[in-house]
């Protein structure tokens, strides 16, 4: 069995699509006690956040396009 410094060297070397989708389904294996109501909340959140997008009420950026402007709001 490879040592955790082992596994996480070779993830890293991953492609970022790759490293993306394998802490996506880390972070699905994880068990979480999620209050129904929060969990409800978040799917409609969700649901009309995609349907602004399909009825082209708001435009989609890049993920490091979003990254970068909250970066910019929040540094010093």
């Amino acid at each position: 069995m490879q040592s955790i410094e082992q596994l996480m060297k070779e993830i890293l070397s991953l492609p970022s699509a790759s490293r993306a989708l394998l802490a996506d389904k880390l972070v699905e294996s994880l068990e979480f006690d999620t209050d129904s109501t929060i969990q409800k909340t978040w799917i409609a959140e969700a649901k009309r956040r995609r349907d602004e997008i399909w009825e082209a009420l708001v435009q989609p950026i890049l993920g490091e396009e979003g990254l970068a402007q909250v970066r910019r709001l929040i540094e010093p």
